[in-house]
């Protein structure tokens, strides 16, 4: 068995609707594919509270990672006067398309942005999937349960 041409296996691209129109946007570089993961895991972090690299775009050099990472779909949303909202989400959207994939990047899409739509659903969230950190008052100290303390902290499925 050989290998297959990676033109053949992979779609590199990255179709956006905005007010009936789809905006194709291409494979980024390797270089701009390279700094977008950067960004998106220091964004990670920053989202966790944790340290990062502050430098790593400036103010005025959003303009450029937003025209990097749209490539040739950013001159046409431009010319098409496509308001900043709409621009900065669909670079956004394209960002983790980069950085991750297609699947994260259409969830971010079909969001609108807003990260309550982004977090798991209610079943996932208490099943624990989301969050294994339990509640300050989850649990008394005592148990009135028969199983003594070996129960304790278990959940029912």
């Amino acid at each position: 068995m050989a290998f297959q041409d990676l033109d053949e296996l992979l779609d590199p691209t990255l179709r956006l609707p905005i007010k009936g129109r789809t905006y194709v946007v291409p494979a980024p570089p390797a270089k701009v594919g390279l700094r977008v993961t950067r960004l998106v895991a220091a964004a990670g972090q920053a989202a966790q509270g944790q340290e990062f690299d502050a430098e790593l775009v400036a103010d005025e050099e959003e303009e450029v990672l937003y025209a990097d990472v749209l490539g040739s779909a950013y001159a046409e949303m431009v010319d098409a006067g496509v308001s900043w909202p709409e621009l900065k989400h669909a670079s956004v959207t394209a960002m983790l398309w980069v950085a991750k994939d297609k699947a994260t990047a259409e969830k971010f899409w079909n969001s609108g942005g807003d990260p309550n739509l982004m977090a798991p659903n209610r079943e996932t969230r208490r099943s624990g999937g989301a969050n294994t950190t339990r509640s300050q008052g989850s649990t008394s100290g005592t148990s009135t349960r028969t199983g003594g303390s070996r129960n304790r902290g278990r959940r029912r499925r």
